[in-house]
């Protein structure tokens, strides 16, 4: 693993209606069979983990994510494009007023497993 911080951090603006500041604050070079964890101050985590072939980006959807207090849904911007989030648990209505402002569409929780097997179903179906 190595972690290379970008001082000072690089700033660009995000979003359509509702303007925002994101700060690069650096890069991490994972091996294959390395993983590093993020944490929140309520205790998540999130651990993203490489493998020789590309990434696990994140932990079980239907598992492990729920012991770490976060939900994965899949949503859909106005230029549609597709994003996977992690809505911590607890901050849903902070998450519904950042999809309102977007604005956003809810594709699906990928948590659930009815949705789950839903969008398995679709796709066998094509």
């Amino acid at each position: 693993m190595k972690f290379s911080p970008r001082q000072p951090p690089r700033e660009f603006e995000v979003g359509y209606d509702v303007k925002g500041i994101i700060r690069d604050c650096g890069s991490m070079q994972l091996a294959a069979d390395e993983q590093i964890t993020f944490v929140t101050e309520e205790g998540g985590e999130y651990d993203v983990t490489r493998k020789e072939w590309g990434f696990y980006a994140t932990p079980s959807l239907n598992g492990r994510l729920a012991g770490f207090n976060l939900r994965p849904v899949l949503v859909k911007n106005r230029v549609n494009r597709f994003f996977v989030l992690l809505v911590e648990k607890g901050k849903e209505a902070a998450f519904d007023r950042y999809v309102k402002s977007e604005p956003l569409k809810i594709v699906s929780w990928l948590d659930l497993d009815d949705a789950l097997l839903s969008l398995e179903a679709a796709l066998a179906a094509k």
